[in-house]
């Protein structure tokens, strides 16, 4: 039976999870510089190594109340050939979940596109974000731009 390798993370009291496939490190968040006429949840820009990268700040591009962890951490991850910083509360765990604990997400929320699907881990479940289709078109050229 199949699986997959995820990294999981908190935004406020919920679990979400991504393809670690799609991970290429995770840093402490330190702040970022913040761009003129971007989006709210649009962080702004930090350095990594000689290289810009634009950051998000997930709780807030989802409308999710904002946690009170002050240690927040960026997950750096690529989609659709960008390198871009996602603020996330905390890093919790990496994990693998067999195929047949993942299920179809729920098409009742206006999210309901960016879900990949629905992560079982006992009585726990996870929200697993479809990376590759969190951007918009405009946020993709304003990160094309940017990065």
């Amino acid at each position: 039976m199949a699986s997959e390798q995820l990294v999981a993370f908190k935004l406020g009291s919920e679990k979400y999870a991504v393809s670690i496939a799609q991970v290429k490190e995770i840093i402490r968040y330190s702040g970022a510089n913040k761009l003129p006429n971007t989006p709210e949840h649009m962080e702004g820009i930090i350095n990594l190594r000689s290289k810009v990268i634009p950051v998000m700040d997930l709780a807030k591009r989802f409308g999710l109340v904002q946690g009170k962890a002050r240690d927040k951490q960026v997950v750096i991850i690529e989609s659709l050939g960008l390198e871009v910083g996602v603020v996330v509360d905390e890093v919790t765990e990496v994990l693998l979940l067999e195929e047949n604990a993942i299920e179809p997400a729920p098409t009742v929320t206006q999210m309901g596109e960016l879900l990949r699907g629905i992560g079982k881990q006992g009585e726990r479940l996870m929200i697993i974000l479809d990376m590759d289709k969190l951007f918009s078109k405009e946020e993709k050229e304003l990160l094309q731009n940017v990065g």
